[in-house]
């Protein structure tokens, strides 16, 4: 396993695609940096964090000898294996907020966007971008944000963090090798926020509407009971949990 660190870089997911693009790469290469100007998050979102204060990696795995027909378990993965890793490090009340924002004390602590490469109409690698909210304590205009460092109090290492994500990674990627999807499943489920709760949402045109989180189907969406006790299916970005 190889550790690339960069002082500064638009964006790691970027720079460990353009170097897979130039070279063979060593499953499990992690590109790491102090400060990323373009973080991006899932849809085109931004991702910002404050310089040398939080960890901001990604994730090189070649899956080019699996049969992966739903890459969503990808996501699902590296879900537990953040939770797995915070829960380590005795960091209170993890849950998932679909698809993969990992909250702590109902807040966002970190972000994942995972980019598939797909050749000859098979999946043959990911890379696997990660934000965590280490040691930052301000998060201007960003009332659901927080960090490891506000939740417990403590500053932490933040190499060793990312030591630790990138052996959890191992363990549950391992999992979708030996084909235990179901398993997976089920863990990832059994951290999901707000399931079973009566929760609020909003779909993409400002519809306000309640329901409850049932279930995550295997590509992905998110089943929903409404009111009306019909399951319905949500894409990602159609609709959003109001919490």
């Amino acid at each position: 396993m190889r550790i690339i660190k960069l002082n500064a870089i638009d964006s790691t997911n970027t720079y460990l695609k353009q170097l897979c693009s130039q070279m063979p790469v060593e499953d499990y290469t992690a590109v790491m940096t102090k400060h990323q100007t373009m973080g991006r998050g899932q849809m085109g979102s931004v991702w910002t964090t404050e310089s040398a204060k939080n960890l901001t990696f990604s994730v090189y795995k070649d899956i080019s000898g699996w049969d992966l027909k739903y890459p969503f378990y990808m996501s699902m993965a590296t879900a537990l294996a953040l939770v797995k890793t915070l829960e380590s490090l005795s960091i209170p009340k993890i849950k998932v907020k679909w698809p993969n924002d990992i909250l702590s004390e109902n807040k966002k602590v970190c972000g994942v966007l995972i980019e598939n490469v797909i050749k000859s109409g098979q999946y043959s690698s990911s890379v696997i971008g990660i934000g965590l909210n280490v040691n930052q304590t301000q998060f201007e205009d960003l009332p659901k944000a927080s960090s490891l460092r506000i939740i417990s109090g403590r500053n932490f290492d933040l190499d060793e963090i990312a030591q630790r994500i990138i052996d959890q990674l191992k363990t549950f990627f391992k999992m979708i090798g030996n084909g235990e999807l179901e398993h997976l499943k089920y863990l990832y489920e059994s951290y999901l926020f707000r399931k079973d709760k009566p929760s609020t949402f909003k779909n993409a045109e400002g519809v306000v509407f309640s329901g409850i989180i049932k279930h995550v189907s295997n590509t992905g969406t998110l089943e929903v009971l409404l009111e009306d006790d019909n399951i319905k299916s949500f894409d990602l970005k159609t609709i959003t949990l109001l919490y």
